[in-house]
This record gives C-alpha cells, sequence and structure tokens, in this order.
C-alpha cells in the first residue's frame, strides 16, 4: 500500500517539485518499502528518532528534519542531516553552524517563515529574514547555506484562506530570490494541502498520511 501510495502521489508531481515522505512516528519496515518503491528522501520532527533512523537504514537516503529545532539537539544530527526545514531564530543558525563546522560540513537550512495566523506556528516575520539574511553577523556563519524558505499554512479547510497564506510567502520568495540567487526551495504543502501550494508555486512538499497512513506506528 505504501509503494501504491507514493508512486499515486509522484506521478502527479510537477518535475521541479521535491516530495519529502514524512517517516515521523513510522517504523523502519515502513520507510524500507518506501525507499524499495524508489523513495530517499525522508522527513522527521524529532532528532533523536531521526538518528536512530539513520544508523539502521541505507545510507544514500536523504534525511530532512522537518520539526521545531532545539538548539541543545542539533549537535545529534550535524554529521548525517541533508536539510533543516524550520530554522526560525538566528540563535539556532549559529548552533547549526558551529556544530556543522565541528563535522567539517556545510549544512543547508530553509529558514521557517510564519504565514499563519495560529499562534501555535513557529516562523520568522518576512522583516526577520530580510534583517538575518542581510546582517554582518550572518555572513559570518562559513559552514550553513541558506538554500530557501518553508512556510505551514493556517489548519483549516478555507481554500482561500490557504492559498492567500502560500502565495504572500511565494512573492516573498521570489522578491528574496532577486538578491540571492541560492534561494531554490520554498517548502509548502502536506498531505492534506500540497496540491494547492504547489498551485501556489511551492517546490518540496512534505506528505506523510497520504503516502504511510494516518495511523501513528508504535516505534
Amino acid at each position: 500500500m505504501i509503494a501504491k501510495n507514493l508512486h499515486q502521489i509522484k506521478d502527479k508531481l510537477p518535475e521541479h517539485v521535491t516530495l519529502v515522505a514524512v517517516s515521523k512516528t513510522k517504523p523502519n519496515a515502513a520507510i524500507l518499502e518506501a525507499y524499495q518503491a524508489g523513495q530517499r528522501i525522508f522527513g522527521e520532527n524529532k532528532i533523536q528518532e531521526m538518528a536512530a533512523k539513520y544508523d539502521e537504514l541505507p545510507k544514500d537516503i536523504q534525511w530532512h528534519m522537518i520539526g521545531h529545532l532545539q538548539s541543545n539537539k542539533v549537535k545529534y544530527m550535524a554529521h548525517f542531516v541533508d536539510l533543516i526545514h524550520g530554522v526560525d531564530s538566528f540563535k539556532t543558525l549559529k548552533e547549526i553552524n558551529k556544530q556543522a563546522k565541528k563535522h567539517e560540513r556545510v549544512i543547508k537550512c530553509l529558514l521557517q517563515a510564519r504565514i499563519a495566523v495560529e499562534e501555535t506556528k513557529f516562523g520568522l516575520s518576512f522583516k526577520d529574514i530580510n534583517e538575518i539574511i542581510t546582517s554582518k553577523d550572518f555572513l559570518e556563519l562559513q559552514h550553513i547555506e541558506i538554500v530557501g524558505l518553508m512556510g505551514m499554512a493556517t489548519f483549516t479547510d478555507d481554500q482561500e484562506q490557504l492559498s492567500e497564506e502560500f502565495s504572500s510567502l511565494k512573492q516573498f520568495f521570489d522578491k528574496l530570490k532577486t538578491q540571492n540567487s541560492q534561494l531554490k526551495n520554498l517548502s509548502m504543502g502536506m498531505s492534506g494541502d500540497y496540491q494547492l501550494a504547489i498551485e501556489n508555486g511551492s517546490t518540496m512538499v512534505r506528505v506523510g498520511s497520504a503516502i504511510f497512513g494516518a495511523r501513528n506506528y508504535i516505534v
């Protein structure tokens, strides 16, 4: 079923859109089924769970950290993480840079913009993002690379509101790209809204339940 779901989603995705299979809480067997069906990019929201899976699963998997990031846990993934989606403070960027330097790596990151109206959502304002990437302190961080932006829309069935939130981030992303050519990824959209996110310019979608099923497995 996982392989079938995966192929159905991939068949509908435009070529320029990257699929991140959200494997949080899923057992290694489920991840291996998706892997054997050709998926190589997986997203986790807990660093230590992701590190355990990295140790046990094929090494050509690209692991994306998609959850809210606690700075004190960056060290557990600095040696292998491929992309960090939800960076929402300069303090966190400094810690990622510090840990990446220890492993002689440059870690790719997405800055998380706050586009939802919900108080529970994390993220930087557009103004904060501008200030960070133009600051002298940011330019001194040699072991991180900001390759795009990430946003989480409001949890709602209101398609018009979702579209407005996605569109606002796409417009800001396009404006930012004119001065920052390394910005290539716009991570927007999850299982319930990824098609709408793609219509509004997303280049990377984070899909979990539509691939693995809604039930949380016991790991």
